[in-house]
């Protein structure tokens, strides 16, 4: 997935988790990543994240634990009117 980028895989997968887990522009992230010493350009963050968004969540949603289907409640939480 990663093969064939200039940048390593912690970089790319650095630029795209801030992004997606804070409001930052392209530009905010390309700032904080040349305060790193990594030069890297607003548009090539905004290519990895359309590009290893999909994948990313698709990772994710592998790992995630599945919910029961089956959910109890007991009868004195029950409002009067669902009575």
């Amino acid at each position: 997935m990663f093969k064939h980028h200039r940048y390593p895989k912690a970089i790319i997968l650095q630029a795209v988790y801030l992004k997606l887990k804070f409001t930052l522009s392209y530009r905010d992230i390309e700032e904080l990543l040349s305060m790193r010493g990594v030069q890297v350009d607003h548009s090539t963050i905004q290519r990895w994240v359309f590009k290893f968004s999909p994948e990313i969540e698709k990772n994710m949603h592998k790992r995630k634990r599945q919910v029961c289907s089956s959910w109890r409640i007991r009868e004195s939480m029950l409002s009067k009117a669902e009575r």
